[in-house]
């Protein structure tokens, strides 16, 4: 898995988007005969059979992951864990989700532990280790063949085993598109499902003109709202409300940029970001200096405009912060950096 550039993350999410998840098997091929089911570790140190305990009869969200890699891993955690948050009344009932790691040899229960729990600590996700042959026999059925964890697919894997629907998805396509085609995985859901009469009109100015968002605002959505929110509070990682008050222009270019530099030059402010947010790191997402001056102006334009909205009357203030609240999912209020 090889870092990509964030010009080649927007195509990978535009294809997606194009394109949608692509079958993986059907009926009578992927199932009992198919899946080893061979015994595996959880974070939990718990020992469980692969397909009995983990596959039959269940919907599953299949993703693939390994706790030392330092770029887009967490960033797939973290869409995943935007998933989660919208099917949350189904998690742990009807749909399942299960992280495989590609570096068995390594991945301990306890590097599990400390890894999922930086992402999500409810019922239904579980993440696996154990024998590396029985590990990569699992991720090779699943279309994963690669020896070496870092060459991993950069995809998600959705099925029910009970109907034998199985399909791929892209795990940075939007997040509205995945939580359908994850839903899609369940008959009784596709048969009371019925989509708007209409489609959602565009955001429009005064004029009647559409409304472009400015390049900040879609590399937030795209990149950066898996792990925070702005003025909502912590999620995976700080709230970046203010965050160009707190921090100078310079650090948070590198911050973008190149965040190992910044760990490599042992950075006081960046290390104890790490000891507060453990399990995860700021990956390296190949942004560039365009990138990063455009997310920085967003967040700063952003954040004035909560600071106006808290500034108004209380009614006002409690509305928008339910929307805001909704638009970036739900986080744990926490300090901020």
């Amino acid at each position: 898995m090889k870092r990509w550039p964030v010009a080649m993350l927007i195509v990978a999410i535009a294809l997606s988007l194009l394109y949608g998840g692509s079958a993986a098997a059907g009926s009578s091929r992927w199932g009992k005969e198919y899946f080893p089911n061979v015994e595996v570790i959880t974070q939990n140190g718990e020992k469980v059979h692969f397909y009995d305990d983990l596959i039959k009869g269940k919907i599953v969200l299949i993703s693939f992951i390994f706790t030392s890699c330092t770029d887009l891993c967490p960033l797939t955690t973290a869409r995943i864990t935007q998933v989660v948050d919208r099917i949350e009344d189904q998690i742990g009932k009807k749909i399942f989700v299960v992280s495989i790691t590609v570096d068995p040899e390594n991945d301990t229960p306890a590097k599990l532990k400390s890894f999922a729990d930086a992402f999500y600590k409810g019922p239904g996700w579980t993440f696996i280790t154990g024998k590396p042959d029985d590990i990569r026999a699992i991720n090779a059925k699943l279309g994963n063949k690669s020896d070496v964890a870092t060459d991993h697919r950069n995809e998600i894997v959705l099925g029910n085993d009970a109907t034998g629907e199985w399909a791929r998805n892209s795990p940075f396509a939007d997040i509205e598109n995945v939580e359908l085609a994850v839903r899609d995985m369940d008959p009784a859901w596709r048969e009371g499902h019925h989509a708007p009469a209409t489609p959602l009109a565009p955001a429009t100015d005064q004029k009647g003109l559409k409304l472009q968002a400015e390049p900040g605002q879609v590399l937030f959505k795209k990149i950066c709202a898996p792990c925070h929110t702005i003025g909502v509070g912590d999620r995976i990682g700080p709230d970046l409300l203010d965050v160009t008050v707190r921090r100078d222009r310079p650090w948070l270019e590198k911050m973008i940029m190149n965040p190992f530099r910044l760990r490599a030059e042992k950075d006081p402010t960046l290390a104890e970001l790490d000891a507060r947010y453990k399990g995860v790191r700021m990956p390296n997402l190949g942004m560039s200096a365009t990138d990063a001056a455009d997310l920085i102006s967003y967040l700063a334009t952003k954040s004035d405009e909560i600071a106006e909205l808290r500034a108004q009357p209380e009614t006002s203030h409690v509305h928008s912060q339910g929307n805001e609240a909704a638009h970036h999912g739900h986080g744990s209020m926490g300090s901020h950096p």
